[in-house]
């Protein structure tokens, strides 16, 4: 049995190895269909009701219960989803889903380092430390080098 940190890192691989594959599938459909906001809805439909099958077999839909005594800012990650598969259904087909993805990629670097640095949002505090912080300098130099032509 693999340690749960294997786990958990192969879990989120697969889900950037997804990010990408979800741009170019998105794009795709919202160009095919000429309406890259239908492509959007059409993608939250499937997502609504693969993660309703999930939460069924997993037995957490008594759990659903709870979100009405959540900080009504929690909720604000669903607009940020919406954003995010809304920009990137739009920008790829006109800049590249690699240059799209790169630039989401910086973006990400950047505010996990803030909230990890902060432990925002209730995240556990990592410091940005030195060498943490040249390691993702170093990553976004890397992102701007695999864009350069």
């Amino acid at each position: 049995m693999m340690p749960p940190v294997t786990g958990y890192a192969l879990t989120m691989l697969a889900a950037g190895i997804g990010i990408p594959v979800l741009a170019a599938l998105n794009a795709g459909l919202g160009q095919r269909m000429g309406a890259p906001v239908a492509a959007g809805l059409i993608l939250f439909v499937v997502a609504f009701c693969v993660t309703g099958i999930v939460l069924l077999l997993t037995g957490g839909v008594p759990h659903l219960a709870k979100a009405a005594g959540a900080p009504k800012h929690l909720f604000l990650a669903g607009a940020l989803v919406a954003f995010y598969v809304l920009s990137i259904t739009f920008v790829a087909p006109h800049f590249g889903v690699g240059n799209a993805v790169f630039f989401v990629l910086l973006g990400q670097l950047v505010s996990a380092a803030a909230i990890d640095h902060f432990g925002l949002f209730g995240a556990q505090v990592s410091p940005l430390s030195l060498a943490r912080a040249g390691g993702i300098a170093l990553m976004a130099a890397g992102v701007w080098l695999t864009q350069q032509v």
